[in-house]
């Protein structure tokens, strides 16, 4: 056993710091040691990890400037929009390909647009659609593994055998058919994952290689970005799908739901209720037949038994107020030894009348 020599005590190391801590005051910044971070320490500081996933949730200085951003969890119903999404995917990329198809929601985060074209993996092919009651455009990317597999599994590739990549060339042209069939196989399910919240049709606008002519929106606005794994038994890829918040601004009220068909503040059993006791409602209503103005002094001598001449005559308009609103105005007439009045028209109603 190789002999150890034991580590020189924190006395030994820097004495005139131990001297001045029994003291009780300051150590001298001369003695004391120098701190100086290695890189891995300034990585966490900064919120910098090379090997993790970009996915994750970022420390340090990169988690303060990245707080601007909208999360997405402030939009509880878009999480149960893509779940639906997830499964209808499964069933029609199975019946797309013929084969054993299983797709997976690897995560749902904010990000901005800008970064989001810097960090594609080149080569891929990105498909720009277009939210027609939306009237704004989406991005959805597939990468070079996915684009290889899903040509190798539609041309009869043989099972067991990763498909063959080929780099430094462009996608052909029935490379790029058979992507853009599968993705409007896609596009017809996020309509359908949509309908239950709100009608929405997405149709494919265009296909593009360069990130650059994909730009929908400006670098620094926030977007929704979702990636998704499709694995073929050996084979697969991933795909992401882009939503900007701009896209999604028309059904936001839609996606703040906590379930789905929620009414913000509203009950209905309780409006049926108070709708059903409104109607039994009595109240009173009053007939005038004239309106006269006299002198206060002649109201004052008024005595029991004298009789006041009204205007009112068969062909005169009776007003009917409740309250002092006028609602509604008819004819008077007279029903066996009771006056009656019938209504020929409601009166409308003003600001000034509904201010009473």
């Amino acid at each position: 056993m190789a002999d150890e020599t034991p580590a020189p005590a924190a006395e030994d190391a820097v004495p005139g710091a131990a001297a001045t801590f029994e003291a009780g005051g300051v150590p001298d910044s001369g003695a004391a040691a120098e701190r100086v971070l290695n890189q891995e320490e300034i990585d966490s500081l900064l919120g910098f990890d090379v090997g993790a996933d970009q996915a994750q949730d970022k420390s340090g200085v990169r988690a303060i400037i990245n707080s601007a951003l909208v999360s997405y969890e402030r939009l509880p119903m878009l999480e149960i929009v893509f779940d639906r999404l997830v499964r209808l995917m499964t069933t029609s990329l199975r019946n797309f390909t013929s084969d054993n198809v299983e797709v997976s929601l690897d995560s749902i985060t904010s990000i901005r647009f800008g970064d989001y074209l810097n960090s594609i993996p080149l080569p891929a092919i990105l498909a720009v659609f277009h939210a027609e009651e939306l009237d704004n455009y989406g991005l959805f990317t597939v990468d070079s593994n996915l684009i290889y597999s899903i040509v190798d599994v539609l041309l009869g590739g043989r099972r067991g055998s990763s498909a063959m990549r080929i780099e430094g060339r462009p996608y052909t042209t029935i490379e790029r058919t058979l992507v853009q069939r599968m993705i409007e196989v896609i596009m017809q399910d996020m309509c359908a994952a949509f309908e239950p919240l709100a009608p929405v049709n997405f149709s494919l606008d265009r296909l593009e290689t360069n990130p650059r002519f994909a730009a929908i929106a400006r670098p620094a606005n926030a977007a929704i970005l979702v990636k998704l794994r499709i694995d073929m038994e050996d084979r697969g890829g991933r795909t992401e799908l882009l939503l900007p918040y701009a896209t999604l601004e028309p059904i936001r009220k839609l996606l703040l739901q906590q379930f789905m068909g929620e009414k913000f503040g509203r009950d209905s059993i309780w409006e049926s209720h108070l709708a059903t006791e409104l109607w039994s409602t009595k109240v009173d209503i009053e007939a005038i037949l004239d309106e006269q103005t006299m002198p206060l002094n002649q109201v004052m001598n008024l005595e029991v038994g004298q009789t006041m001449m009204l205007g009112a005559n068969p062909d005169s308009k009776i007003q009917l107020r409740c309250r002092g609103v006028p609602l509604l105005t008819g004819r008077m007439g007279r029903v066996g030894a009771s006056v009656a009045v019938r209504v020929d028209e409601a009166i409308e109603r003003t600001d000034a009348s509904r201010a009473l």
